[in-house]
């Protein structure tokens, strides 16, 4: 029982502080990599161990899944440019200078598991970032940058890292050979993720129990994951496009009895991921570190350092040359974006620059490298679990703590575009509600209009004072699915982004909680 008691201690402690995170400004995960570290120098802490096949899985799919389901196509086609930019070639400028730094250390390395080394380190996690960002309100391109680019720069950076792994095992590794490799893997994997969502979304949408719907939600989750890496196919860009996919399709489908407790879930259930995360990792340091005679473990720690300091200096230096880029560009040729945004600045530019955080895909990947090759260990992989630890710990903490002020420093501002796109569906969407009731002067009907705007309108209302009659519950679920028809319209027209139409839809779903959870058709 030990090792149990151990591993909820570590969970009370990590929800402690989350709560001083949050009460502070700072990144929950920050504090989480300083557990970590902790448990790495503690002696007599239990031991836990994990299946490096499962890491991936396990800890990438259930995150990556919750924050593809709330990306917003639109947004990200309009900033494209910018999210390739980060997306691919910063994770390979990155890939190769941290595998070129790791040789110029430590020459006896392969360059196939230096490759790898580096595509564990180059993918930012914006979880982190989005703890400080979302508080301070900068401009919303940002955000949608940073959410773009964690979501696809994963794919970029695991691909590499798989072929480079495959390439350890092969004792060789040529760009060449693997170039068509990729181009089938892309494809494949986007039309597998569409694909999986038609499958899936029918099969899931028919279960009308809360816990059975959400454990299915996590299994074909799990499940999209592993059919994608048995075959051959990038897990994490079939699970961003059969998220994505996902996302456009369920909302009309799932009740609001559902997709409540179903996001509380997946909610609790990121966070207790980041946690094992870092505590696996940090158990597994300890061992490595204390293995170690006092000159290894220092040079362990200067490829450490030196790797830290390469991904934060290559990400600053590739997004302060796009930025200026652009710049450059929109002076030649003018910006004329199809939607009100604001033009890079080398404010955001900045910005973007010191959210590089690492995260949870760097320590799973670290996790997931093999322990067998050919006979023997993966080479140097004590090595480059440590580096991998020691990226997250060091960009979490220099960055993590020091973003805040930097954003201030910044006073990085728009004119809220998302509230703005809020209010209009609000308008619209209350317009649709009311339209229903058109001509019914009855009590019941009054007091769904009361309730409508008090919740809907921007001017707000008061409560419906009238007693509910047996009728209210058929006129307040017409009215709220015409309401949605309407917010889900919007959306595929692009008329509203998806953070703008997930704040209408969570309000539609506590009205309609409220109502008793029945809508009607």
């Amino acid at each position: 029982m030990g090792g149990f008691e151990g591993l909820l201690g570590v969970l009370l402690v990590a929800v402690l502080l989350a709560a001083l995170a949050r009460r502070i400004g700072a990144p929950y995960p920050a504090f989480l990599a300083l557990v970590g570290a902790v448990l790495a120098f503690v002696p007599g802490t239990p031991r836990f161990s994990i299946d490096p096949g499962m890491a991936l899985a396990l800890f990438v799919a259930p995150v990556l899944l919750d924050a593809a389901y709330d990306a917003s196509p639109r947004d990200l086609k309009d900033n494209w440019v910018a999210v390739a930019s980060l997306a691919v070639v910063s994770v390979v400028l990155t890939t190769a200078a941290v595998a070129y730094v790791a040789r110029a250390l430590v020459p006896a390395m392969p360059w196939a598991a230096a490759i790898a080394l580096g595509a564990i380190v180059s993918p930012p996690d914006a979880a982190a970032a989005m703890a400080v960002l979302r508080q301070l309100k900068p401009p919303h391109r940002i955000l949608t940058i940073l959410e773009g680019e964690s979501l696809l720069n994963d794919a970029t950076a695991l691909l590499i890292y798989r072929l480079a792994v495959g390439a350890v095992a092969m004792s060789a590794f040529s760009v060449r050979a693997v170039g068509p490799t990729i181009l089938v893997v892309v494809a494949g994997s986007v039309l597998a993720g569409l694909l999986l969502a038609r499958i899936a979304l029918p099969l899931i949408e028919r279960v009308r129990d809360v816990p059975t719907a959400i454990i299915i939600q996590f299994v074909s989750t799990f499940g999209v994951w592993i059919l994608a890496d048995r075959i051959g196919l990038s897990s994490i860009l079939t699970m961003v496009c059969y998220a994505i996919s996902v996302a456009r399709r369920a909302p009309e489908r799932t009740p609001a009895r559902i997709r409540i407790p179903s996001y509380a879930v997946w909610e609790t259930a990121v966070f207790v991921l980041n946690v094992l995360a870092f505590v696996f990792i940090g158990l597994q340091i300890r061992p490595i570190l204390s293995a170690l005679d006092p000159s290894a473990r220092t040079r362990y720690l200067e490829v450490a350092g030196s790797v830290l300091l390469t991904v934060i200096l290559v990400r600053i230096l590739w997004v302060m040359v796009h930025n200026t880029t652009a710049r450059g560009w929109i002076r030649g040729h003018g910006f004329h974006p199809r939607r009100p945004i604001g033009p890079p600045t080398v404010g955001s530019g900045i910005a973007i620059s010191w959210a590089g955080m690492r995260g949870i895909v760097t320590l799973a990947a670290a996790l997931a490298l093999p322990g067998d090759v050919n006979g023997g260990g993966f080479p140097f992989r004590d090595l480059i679990v440590v580096t991998a630890f020691s990226v997250v710990l060091g960009t979490l903490v220099v960055q993590g703590l020091t973003l805040k002020p930097l954003l201030r420093l910044l006073d990085l501002r728009d004119d809220d575009p998302v509230g703005r796109e809020v209010a209009q569906a609000r308008a619209r969407v209350l317009e649709a509600a009311l339209a229903t009731l058109d001509g019914e002067d009855s009590p019941s009907a009054q007091a769904v209009r009361h309730e409508l705007a008090a919740h809907l309108s921007p001017e707000g209302g008061s409560a419906a004072p009238e007693e509910r009659d047996s009728s209210h519950a058929d006129r307040h679920g017409r009215a709220l699915a015409a309401a949605r028809r309407v917010a889900i319209d919007m959306r595929t027209r692009d008329e509203i982004g998806d953070d703008a139409f997930h704040r209408i839809e969570e309000e539609l779903d506590w009205l309609e909680m409220g109502s008793g959870g029945r809508e009607g058709a």
